[in-house]
């Protein structure tokens, strides 16, 4: 997104965007395709959890730690994901990435 959104980015920090708000925006719209798949991930495996019953061994089916346990571990690795790009979308000149256009 931010290799393709370069020209956009650019446009912004010529405008006087700071780079706290190109990092928030680098980082939303990159939670915003991560959230969905998140909690999609959980309701299936939510809705699984009878059929998965038998394969369990030494863990409950409705374990509290494992449902809450992993999508904080995927926020986590979706949020570290995100950063990095928008770190580097902050570094965005304006006149180069103008003129690229």
């Amino acid at each position: 997104m931010v290799t393709q959104g370069l020209h956009d980015i650019g446009v912004r920090v010529a405008l006087g965007a700071s780079r706290r708000d190109i990092l928030s925006l680098v980082v939303a719209r990159g939670m915003e395709l991560a959230g969905p798949g998140i909690v999609l991930g959980l309701l299936g495996a939510l809705a699984l959890t009878r059929a998965m019953a038998a394969l369990l061994f030494g863990i409950g089916a409705h374990d509290v730690t494992t449902f809450l346990g992993a999508p904080v571990f995927l926020v986590a690795v979706a949020l570290l994901a995100c950063y990095v790009p928008a770190r580097r979308a902050t570094r965005v000149n304006p006149m180069v990435a103008l003129r690229d256009d």
